[in-house]
């Protein structure tokens, strides 16, 4: 069993990871951290919960946790994942409350409370985990492992030229957490984070295919928005028809997604990169890694937010990252539809 922590930014694609980890019989979620990122933290909170009590985990504490970067000024992306960063999905509002720890405190308390068992994977900009990790130097020691989605190590960016949405957002974080790493591995020898990156999470592209397994799966009537025949050309029709209520959150959130894809990316699809990201930190052979030097440009006129990596190793400088360079994005979409779709099938009965 992986104990895991999830700290998150919900948008489209954390969704998917808290379903996806949800569905993994190997996770145990401690709880769920919010920070602001692609929506505002106060509305990450609000999805996240929601997301959980659709599948029936309304027992997962989240808290809520940084609503601003360390100090500069909030950037989110609702043309990417929708005014409320759940694209055309809508969900009731969450009937259970938000733990009374705020974000920073719950990282600090679990880490601390069982050194060496819990995995933390963040999957939005670093703002908590560099706040926590300046009130508690000791956190890279406490917890089991840090598995991140973030950075472009060795591909364009999807932000600017170089620099990737979760590093972009909040440089100055970045630069703290993967400071803090390297001085405590320096000083304990224990391991250094493992970083998935554009360069890999871009290889998780989900289709519309992928969907109609997804509800085949759940026993669901196979999504007509999403289907292999129809495609895009019901773009603009109301929601999802599918008979599952899981399902039908997964169809019109990922609908928004494949279409900001279609419209910058030139394919109709959608990376899933937070899934991956979570699928990694419970099995780590999905992914390759090389150890790498990593730094955050934090001045640069064209380039702040840039992973600057050091492929030629000509800082000397010892590696503080693990950098994903390969991943088998083909087993982790098929665990994506088994389990996701495995996990709507028990919550067929959900009510709209």
């Amino acid at each position: 069993m992986t104990r895991l922590i999830l700290d998150v930014d919900t948008g489209i694609d954390d969704a998917m990871a808290l379903l996806y980890a949800c569905g993994s019989p190997e996770a145990e979620i401690v709880a769920v951290t919010c920070v602001g990122g692609n929506i505002g933290a106060a509305q990450v909170a609000t999805n996240t919960r929601a997301v959980l009590e659709l599948v029936g985990r309304d027992d997962v504490e989240v808290a809520l946790g940084r609503e601003r970067p360390l100090v500069r000024a909030l950037e989110v992306a609702p043309e990417t994942h929708g005014a409320n960063g759940l694209g055309y999905a809508h969900l009731p509002a969450p009937a259970w409350p938000l733990s009374d720890r705020h974000a920073v405190d719950l990282l600090i308390d679990e880490a601390r409370r069982r050194p060496g068992e819990v995995t933390l994977v963040t999957l939005g900009p670093l703002t908590n985990l560099a706040v926590a990790l300046l009130r508690e130097p000791e956190l890279p020691r406490l917890f089991a492992r840090w598995v991140l989605m973030g950075g472009s190590y060795r591909s364009p960016g999807n932000t600017a030229p170089t620099t990737e949405w979760n590093v972009h957002v909040d440089p100055d974080a970045a630069k703290v957490a993967f400071a803090a790493w390297t001085a405590s591995a320096e000083t304990h020898g224990h391991g250094r984070p493992t970083a998935l990156g554009l360069d890999v999470t871009e290889r998780a592209k989900i289709t519309p295919e992928h969907v109609v397994a997804l509800a085949r799966r759940a026993g669901s009537t196979p999504d007509d928005l999403l289907s292999v025949e129809r495609g895009e050309d019901l773009a603009h029709a109301a929601g999802s028809v599918a008979s599952n209520p899981v399902i039908r959150f997964v169809a019109d959130a990922l609908r928004f997604y494949m279409e900001f894809h279609s419209r910058y990316d030139g394919f109709y699809g959608a990376f899933i990169h937070d899934p991956l990201a979570v699928a990694a930190a419970l099995d780590p052979g999905l992914v390759r890694t090389e150890a790498l030097t990593v730094d955050v440009e934090l001045g640069g006129s064209l380039t702040t937010g840039e992973t600057v990596t050091d492929w030629r190793r000509v800082w000397g400088r010892a590696p503080n990252l693990d950098v994903a360079v390969d991943a088998d994005a083909a087993t982790f979409l098929d665990r994506f539809v088994e389990r996701v779709g495995g996990l709507a099938a028990e919550h067929a009965n959900v009510a709209r």
